[in-house]
């Protein structure tokens, strides 16, 4: 026995059969423009993707009309989506230098010079000039370190990870690798210094406590099968108090008595002595090569202020062993990653630090900061239903680096008449350009050390749409 149609049920099929076809709706002035703009591809599927999610509504009984203005505006607004990338510039305001989140070092202005010259055109990246035949890209950056560090030997891979693991392999592959107990460190992304070691087929020796490690340690270890003795920098966390560790010149000493190699991952890649500018327990690259490492690891995009790569200098016959492993080939970076980290380490060498941005960043002091503070503050002050004060706070380098230390900064506490610093947080990430802001004690707090000075406008900005409706 057929069942009666209902009443909702007939409403549903008045309203699907008032659904425009695909069509009648690409034909439609608008739509013709968007195509001509942004092509068909994306059109279509943005229409079809709509005209699905409004039968959906139909048949839930959510939707009681059918608008074909409306229609039009919901797939404009997906084929803009779609068109849009979705990789995207944000401005930092969390006062996180190193943010692992946001992308960590900004590039300077030089070094996207560089990579837009050599991206865009043919370069010599395995040429060589001068002789005219075929050479390799390891050049590019070897003489670099070279000038700046006074390393034999530098190659490039695609991150420290890689470094590490790379080392390790060709160092060490089915040999004894010993490691204090106080440095088998986990950093982001499940990184484990006792994993990578393991996959890279080296065998780990674990020696001396979490909080005390000393020389004899290492030297009571020491086998026939032990290849190399290594050092890793605590990154993300300090252990205080009552510790102990050996000096590198007394690990270098042991390597030279065993027949050893030395290896040293110092993760965030310090080129610079930043102890000036409260930056303690970040060794530069350069101690460690003094002292006598063999080979050190770092990465690009952190301290040294580059793009994304794992550094490996030091001296000459280790790296080579290294290069000339089959695995090098499949961490090796590109002509983007070498033509940004030589522009880098160019600056560097002709003292202009303050061109990398995470480096200036670092050397604002909490003075420099208040004017562009006390700035911003008065205009979403005047901004109806905002308050904004300046606020003394604190920065922290991040990525890793300097666990436990911060630095002084001027910090714009904003509040709002009825909205909740998080609803404020939430708009501000719908900006054109999202901006990343923190939330404590329910204030928006805005940190202007991490926010470049033409940005300033733009975050001002944002506040008068929030007072629009237009965020």
């Amino acid at each position: 026995m057929d069942h009666p149609e209902s009443g909702t049920e007939r409403a549903s099929a008045t309203l699907l059969r008032q659904i425009p076809a695909v069509d009648e709706l690409l034909n439609r002035p608008s739509l013709r423009a968007l195509e001509s703009r942004l092509g068909r591809r994306l059109l279509v599927d943005a229409t079809r993707r709509v005209l699905q999610s409004l039968r959906s509504r139909i048949a839930s009984g959510g939707l009681t009309a059918v608008s074909v203005e409306l229609l039009e505006q919901e797939i404009q607004a997906q084929t803009e989506a779609s068109a849009g990338f979705s990789l995207r510039a944000v401005i930092n305001a969390s006062g996180v230098i190193l943010h692992t989140n946001l992308g960590r070092a900004p590039l300077a202005r030089e070094a996207v010079e560089h990579l837009a010259e050599v991206a865009t055109r043919y370069s010599n990246l395995e040429y060589d000039l001068e002789r005219g035949e075929r050479g390799k890209r390891d050049v590019h950056t070897d003489r670099l370190f070279a000038q700046l560090l006074g390393a034999e030997r530098a190659l490039v891979v695609n991150n420290n990870a890689a470094a590490v693991f790379l080392a390790l392999n060709a160092l060490a592959e089915g040999f004894e690798v010993i490691v204090s107990r106080g440095e088998l460190i986990e950093i982001g992304g499940s990184f484990r210094i006792p994993e990578v070691c393991a996959k890279s087929g080296a065998v780990l020796r674990e020696v001396g406590t979490t909080n005390r490690t000393r020389i004899g340690d290492y030297a009571a270890a020491v086998n026939e099968r032990t290849r190399v003795l290594m050092r890793v920098h605590p990154s993300n966390f300090r252990i205080v108090g009552f510790t102990e560790r050996p000096e590198r010149a007394e690990l270098v000493d042991l390597a030279r008595q065993k027949g050893l190699l030395v290896l040293e991952d110092l993760g965030s890649g310090c080129l610079l002595d930043l102890a000036p500018h409260g930056i303690q327990d970040e060794p530069p690259a350069s101690a460690s090569l003094q002292a006598g490492v063999d080979v050190v690891t770092f990465s690009g995009d952190k301290l040294l202020g580059g793009p994304q790569a794992g550094i490996l200098i030091g001296k000459r016959e280790p790296l080579e062993r290294i290069r000339k492993n089959p695995l090098f080939r499949a961490l090796r970076v590109d002509k983007l990653t070498i033509s940004v980290l030589e522009a880098t380490i160019t600056l560097y060498l002709r003292g202009q630090t303050q061109a990398i941005p995470a480096l200036r960043m670092i050397q604002l002091r909490k003075e420099d900061l208040l004017p562009r503070a006390e700035r911003l503050a008065a205009a979403i002050a005047a901004c109806p239903g905002f308050s904004a004060r300046v606020q003394d706070g604190e920065s922290v380098v991040g990525g890793g680096s300097t666990p436990g230390q911060a630095l002084p900064t001027a910090l714009v506490a904003v509040t709002h008449s009825r909205h909740s610093a998080t609803t404020l947080e939430g708009r501000l990430r719908c900006n054109s350009t999202p901006i990343i802001a923190r939330v404590e004690r329910d204030t928006l707090l805005l940190d202007l050390r991490t926010v470049f000075e033409d940005q300033d406008d733009e975050i001002v900005q944002a506040f008068r749409q929030i007072v629009n409706g237009e965020l």
